[in-house]
């Protein structure tokens, strides 16, 4: 197999995943821009359909400023093997340029590309994407083409995470992070998002098990398109009034319906400890 070869066969992988997620193919943004950008428009649907007046709802407490936000957000350095960036522009989409045919699904939509729900009083986003093995590295033209397919295999193995910290202020967190578990519940058997004009067919959401913060689900969210099968990793979680969204993939891992494909539970677990 030859690198022109290899080229094509990366940029189909790329295809199969979710529009947001297929920059992170064209590598990762150091800028500040859109970290700290509040996606309010439209996002009122998701807070509408939290449940209201639950016990946990007291525990949101006092939104964190802008500030204390971006300090509670990972760095580089906090989660070791891993590279740790500010989500720029090109890692967005917002609340408007995303549709989906059943409602009650939209919180599980925002949450995949962390948009917050209503009432959010700021937000940060960073992109974490695991490092890539070093090694010995032949040119392509040494390698068998066994060689070629497994050093490619190895290339696309690499898990990149959207993680998206977005604050409230009292039940207003608690109902932002009940809305999702709810859509999750009510979206299991799957439905239709439109990504920026791409329409996406998401056939199941199946609940995983995670813990964290205070109160944490996950689920592998698995994506359809012509006949194959993709899978991502969602993960929400809620530290006081603080609601923290993880949304996953990796190209190899993910392909044939993610069977090989864990949770982030290194990055979630340094995302709680910095939420305290």
């Amino acid at each position: 197999m030859r690198a022109t070869a290899v080229r094509r066969t990366a940029l189909a992988a790329c295809a199969v995943s979710l529009t947001l997620l297929v920059t992170a193919c064209g590598g990762s943004s150091d800028t500040d821009a859109g970290a700290g950008k509040n996606d309010k428009a439209g996002a009122a649907d998701a807070s509408s359909q939290a449940p209201k007046g639950d016990a946990g709802a007291e525990a949101g407490g006092k939104a964190l400023s802008a500030a204390e936000l971006e300090t509670a957000s990972l760095k580089q350095g906090d989660v070791e093997g891993h590279k740790v960036t500010k989500a720029g522009p090109d890692d967005e989409v917002p609340a408007d340029g995303l549709k989906t045919d059943k409602e009650a699904c939209v919180p599980v939509v925002h949450a995949m590309f962390g948009v917050a729900a209503d009432g959010s009083k700021a937000t940060a986003k960073r992109k974490v994407v695991t490092e890539p093995v070093k090694g010995a590295k032949k040119p392509v033209e040494d390698m068998s083409e066994e060689g070629v397919e497994d050093a490619m295999k190895a290339a696309f193995d690499l898990t990149s995470t959207l993680v998206a910290l977005n604050t409230y202020d009292g039940a207003a967190g608690p109902d932002a992070y009940a809305a999702v578990k709810k859509a999750a519940a009510e979206c299991a058997g799957g439905f239709t998002v439109t990504i920026a004009g791409d329409r996406q067919k998401i056939v199941s959401v199946t609940e995983e098990k995670i813990t964290g913060g205070d109160e944490a689900a996950a689920w592998t969210v698995v994506q359809e398109q012509d006949g194959a099968k993709f899978a991502y990793k969602l993960v929400a979680l809620r530290k006081a009034s603080t609601v923290a969204t993880f949304f996953s993939f990796n190209l190899t891992a993910g392909a044939d319906g993610g069977a090989k494909f864990t949770l982030p539970t290194e990055v979630v677990a340094a995302q709680a400890k910095k939420l305290g």
